[in-house]
């Protein structure tokens, strides 16, 4: 549905920290679902941990919220410019359910909760195959700076 090339022009993230590399599916107004392979190559595998790497939770929440993010610009019908940020607002009831190891396809699907006065509400869910990796409610913002 969103490849590389697409997701580059929505997203201000590079890498090492743009944790999304494909939109499988999406919902205008409801829901996503996008997919992030995860590499032995990752610089953070170096230190976390050399000697069995486990992805990050914070990164698994970080990629559900960047999943959130396009989510949000599609539902808006907007492409986010130089002067807009997309922020984490809170982050609530976040479980992490099982370890995430180089070679798993991390797939997140996130539905829109509600937008209100600015604010995004999004349920995510993170799995690798059928098994949920990790869970939370995000609320994000869009904010224009000078």
């Amino acid at each position: 549905m969103m490849d590389i090339h697409q997701i580059l022009k929505q997203l201000p993230h590079r890498y090492p920290i743009l944790l999304v590399d494909r939109v499988l599916d999406i919902d205008k107004g409801k829901s996503i679902r996008a997919l992030k392979n995860v590499t032995i190559n990752e610089p953070i595998f170096n230190g976390h941990f050399p000697h069995r790497p486990v992805f990050p939770g914070v990164y698994m929440l970080e990629a559900m919220a960047q999943t959130a993010a396009l989510l949000a610009f599609d539902t808006l019908g907007t492409t986010p410019d130089d002067k807009t940020v997309y922020y984490f607002a809170g982050i609530d009831g976040a479980r992490f359910k099982r370890p995430v190891e180089p070679g798993d396809q991390l797939v997140m699907d996130v539905t829109l909760d509600r937008m209100k006065a600015g604010i995004f509400k999004f349920k995510g869910v993170a799995r690798v195959g059928d098994e949920i990796a990790c869970e939370a409610e995000l609320m994000c913002t869009m904010r224009t700076v000078a």
